[in-house]
C-alpha cells in the first residue's frame, strides 16, 4: 500500500521512509508471520533522559511509518528491569549521607530494590519507568512493553534459555571467534557464571541467589538431561534448582539479546553510539542468533547523543534532562520535531533555555505556512509527523499565542490567573481572549518555564507610578527616543509591529548604515535599559515588545510621563 501524500519519500524526514523500506524488505525476505517488529531497549537503573528517548523515538517513527503504509507493525519496548543494581546514582535526591544505605542492595535485580523513600512506586525500576511511560503517552508513542524480569519469570523464553545452556560450547566458541575478528572489541559476559567464553567451563547463565537475592553466584554443575543446576553464592548459600522451572536468573548479555530478538522476531532495532565500544555486543549477539537459534540480527541504526542548550547532558549533581522535564515546558509536537528532523546518526540540541522561545516562534511560523500551503514540502512533512502520532493529532491550544508573550505575562503578573486574563483579554479587540482555557496547555508550560528560571521573589514588578525623578533628569536624546516610541504606540498594536517599533527607535538615533553597527548596538542597549528602568525599576526584564503589549498603550504612556 502506498504512503499517504505527506509521507512521500522525496519529502522531509526521508530517513524514516528509507528505514521503513529496509524493514519491509527484510520482513519480506524472512517471510515470517505476524507484524513487522520494531524494538527499543531501556534500563531503568536511573533517570531516563532525552538521549534514551531517541532510541524509543527512532523505532516509534519507523513503526508509525509502516502502519501509515498499511503494514501490520508493532513497537516492542524491552524494559531491562532485571539488571543488577549497581548503587544509587547521583542526582535523584538521595542525600549523600544516606547513599551508603543503598549499598546493601547492590547485586540485586532492579525490581527487588525498594524505590526511594519519598516514592509510592513498587520498586526501583518502576520509579524510573513510570515517568517515561507517562511522557511517551504525551508524545503519542504507542508500544508493547516487554519486561525483562517477566520474560524470565513467566517462562516465555525458557525454551530458548535451555537451548542456550545446552549449546553453551557453541556460544562460547562463537564469542571467542568474535573476539579474534579484526576490529572486534573485547566483549565480556557480564552475567556469565564461570569461565571465559571459549573455555570448557563457560556457562552463559547466572542465577540470582534465593537466599540473598544477589548475583555473586557461581554455577558448579549442570545436567543437560534433568536441567539440574547447582550453584554457590558469595553469601555462603548453596542450592540445586531445575533450570526448566527456574526464573530467577539471567543469560549473559550477548546471549540474552539473541534470545529476545528471536522470541519477538525483531526486524528493526536502533542502538546507541559508543566511541569506546562500537557495538561488540550487538555483533556477538548477531553471531549467536544466527548460529544457535537459526535467526537473524535486526536491522539497525546507530543514533548519536542528544544535547540540551544551556546545560550538559549531566550536571554536577548527576541530574539529567528527562522527557518529563522537557514536557513541563514544551508541547509534545515541539519535542518530537528534532527527533523527526534529524537522521539517527546526527547529534542535535533541544532548546530548554531562552532558545525555547525562538523554537516556539519558528514552530508557530511553520504551522501558519503549513496551513496556508506555503511551507516547503520537507518542512510540511516534518511538521505533520511531529504534530500528530498514531493517526491522531496531539493536543494543541485552541489559541496558540506566542510562547514568549505568555512567559512575559506570567512573569509580570506573578502567575495570577485573573491578572493574566485581564492583560491578554484586549490583545485582539475583535476576538478577545475570553478564558484561560483557550491557552492551555501552552500557558501552563510557559508558567513552568518561568517558575524554573526566575524565583517568584526575583520577578520584575511593574511600577505603580512614574519614575518622576528619572524622567525629569533625562537628556534631549533620551526624551526624543521616548517621544518616537510614544508616537508609534497607536499605530503599532500587534507584537510584530511593536517589535519593529522598539528596534526602530535606536536606528533613528544611531543611523541605519552598515558602518553604524557598533553605534546601533550601543543605542539599543541604552534605550532598552532606559525603558526597563522606567517601566519595571530594573535594567532588564521580559522581551520589550511583549512587555509593551501586555501593559497596553495607556499604561505605557502614563509610566513614560506622557
Amino acid at each position: 500500500m502506498a504512503s499517504p501524500p505527506w509521507l512521500a519519500r522525496d519529502t522531509g524526514a526521508a530517513w524514516i521512509s528509507r528505514l521503513a523500506d529496509e524493514a519491509v524488505a527484510e520482513a519480506g525476505r524472512r517471510a515470517q508471520d505476524g507484524p513487522v517488529v520494531c524494538a527499543s531497549r531501556l534500563t531503568p537503573s536511573g533517570p531516563l533522559h532525552l538521549g534514551d528517548l531517541r532510541e524509543v523515538m527512532t523505532s516509534h517513527l519507523v513503526a508509525e511509518e509502516l502502519r501509515h503504509r498499511g503494514h501490520d507493525s508493532v513497537h516492542v519496548l524491552f524494559w531491562y528491569d532485571f539488571e543488577r543494581f549497581g548503587g544509587a546514582p547521583s542526582g535523584i535526591g538521595v542525600p549523600a549521607g544516606t547513599r551508603r544505605a543503598w549499598n546493601e542492595h547492590i547485586g540485586k535485580p532492579l525490581t527487588s530494590v525498594p524505590s526511594p523513600p519519598w516514592s509510592a512506586y513498587l520498586n526501583w525500576a518502576y520509579y524510573f519507568e513510570e515517568p517515561m511511560i507517562a511522557a511517551l503517552a504525551d508524545l503519542g508513542v504507542t508500544f508493547r512493553g516487554a519486561s525483562q524480569e517477566r520474560l524470565y519469570a513467566s517462562g516465555a523464553v525458557r525454551e530458548r534459555v535451555l537451548v542456550a545452556v545446552r549449546e553453551r560450547a557453541r556460544i562460547g566458541a562463537a564469542l571467542a571467534r568474535h573476539r579474534t575478528d579484526p576490529g572486534a572489541a573485547a566483549t565480556g559476559s557480564g552475567t556469565t557464571s564461570g569461565a571465559e567464553a571459549g573455555s570448557p567451563g563457560y556457562f552463559p547463565y547466572r542465577p540470582y541467589c534465593s537466599a540473598c537475592d544477589r548475583d555473586p553466584t557461581t554455577v558448579t554443575s549442570y545436567d543437560d538431561e534433568t536441567t539440574a543446576l547447582a550453584y554457590t553464592c558469595a553469601c555462603g548459600h548453596a542450592e540445586t534448582v531445575r533450570l526448566a522451572e527456574h526464573g530467577r536468573g539471567r543469560l549473559a548479555h550477548e546471549v540474552e539479546l539473541a534470545v529476545f530478538w528471536a522470541h519477538e522476531g525483531v526486524v528493526f532495532e536502533p542502538s546507541r553510539f559508543s566511541p569506546a565500544s562500537p557495538g561488540p555486543s550487538l555483533a556477538a549477539a548477531g553471531r549467536i542468533i544466527r548460529e544457535v537459534f537459526n535467526g537473524e540480527r535486526p536491522l539497525g541504526a546507530v543514533h548519536a547523543p542528544v544535547c540540551v542548550s544551556g546545560m550538559a547532558r549531566k550536571d554536577r549533581s548527576g541530574r539529567v534532562p528527562t522527557p518529563a522535564a522537557a514536557l513541563a515546558v514544551m508541547d509534545p509536537p515541539l519535542l518530537r520535531l528534532p527527533y523527526v528532523r534529524h537522521r539517527p546518526e546526527q547529534p542535535f540540541t533541544i532548546a530548554l533555555g531562552r532558545e525555547l522561545q525562538r523554537a516556539y516562534d519558528e514552530w508557530d511560523a511553520l504551522a501558519r505556512e503549513v496551513a496556508d500551503g506555503t511551507a516547503e514540502p520537507a518542512e510540511a512533512v516534518a511538521y505533520r509527523r511531529s504534530a500528530g502520532a498514531t493517526g491522531r493529532p496531539l493536543p494543541a491550544p485552541p489559541r496558540p499565542l506566542p510562547y514568549h508573550l505568555l512567559a512575559s505575562v506570567v512573569n509580570i503578573t506573578a502567575g495570577d490567573g485573573g491578572r493574566i486574563l485581564r492583560v491578554l483579554h484586549d490583545l485582539n479587540p475583535g476576538d478577545p481572549v475570553a478564558s484561560l482555557d483557550e491557552l492551555w496547555p501552552r500557558l501552563d508550560r510557559a508558567a513552568h518555564w518561568i517558575a524554573g528560571r526566575i524565583p517568584a521573589g526575583h520577578r520584575p514588578r511593574i511600577r505603580e507610578t512614574p519614575a518622576t525623578g528619572l524622567l525629569s533628569s533625562l537628556g534631549a536624546a533620551e526624551r526624543a527616543s521616548l517621544r518616537h516610541l510614544l508616537d508609534g504606540l497607536d499605530e503599532n498594536r500587534s507584537l510584530d509591529d511593536l517589535t519593529a517599533l522598539v528596534y526602530g527607535v535606536p536606528k533613528l538615533q544611531a543611523g541605519s548604515t552598515a558602518d553604524a553597527a557598533p553605534e546601533l548596538k550601543a543605542a539599543q542597549r541604552a534605550f532598552f535599559a532606559l525603558l526597563y528602568t522606567l517601566l519595571l525599576g530594573c535594567d532588564s526584564g521580559p522581551r520589550l515588545p511583549a512587555l509593551l503589549l501586555a501593559l497596553g498603550p495607556d499604561r505605557v504612556r502614563r509610566l513614560l510621563g506622557a
